[in-house]
């Protein structure tokens, strides 16, 4: 029997519905710099720690009762991205948190799905 681990290789894909996919499409490309599917390239990421984890159901930890997933972006520089950001007209959560685990802050999109940045602990 396989491991669990072996039974998938890598995190593939992410799809959600969208009042408005023409408008967060790009969005999540200019700040983010994942590209839309229809867009000849793709988003390639850097090897290293994905968590995929259930919330109980009526966690407010996502902000919104109605979001029911939430993007989290492990980041290299939580500080430089946030400045950038906010001059992009990112709508920042102001709470910040700092933990064993590495330094954590949230922004929002287009249609107020909030999203996690996390810069992992320095090795």
């Amino acid at each position: 029997m396989k491991h669990q681990s072996e039974r998938s290789l890598v995190f593939g894909g992410m799809f959600f519905r969208s009042a408005d996919p023409e408008l967060l499409g790009p969005w999540y490309d200019e700040h983010f710099g994942i590209h839309p599917p229809s867009d000849t390239r793709l988003w390639e990421q850097q090897a290293g720690p994905t968590v995929f984890t259930a919330f109980p159901a009526d966690t407010d930890y996502f902000g919104r009762m109605d979001q029911s997933f939430m993007l989290n972006f492990r980041v290299d520089d939580l500080d430089g991205l946030l400045q950038e950001l906010s001059t992009g007209g990112v709508k920042i959560d102001e709470t910040r948190e700092d933990s064993e685990y590495g330094r954590f802050a949230w922004v929002y999109d287009p249609e107020g799905n909030k999203i996690e940045l996390w810069e992992p602990p320095k090795a």
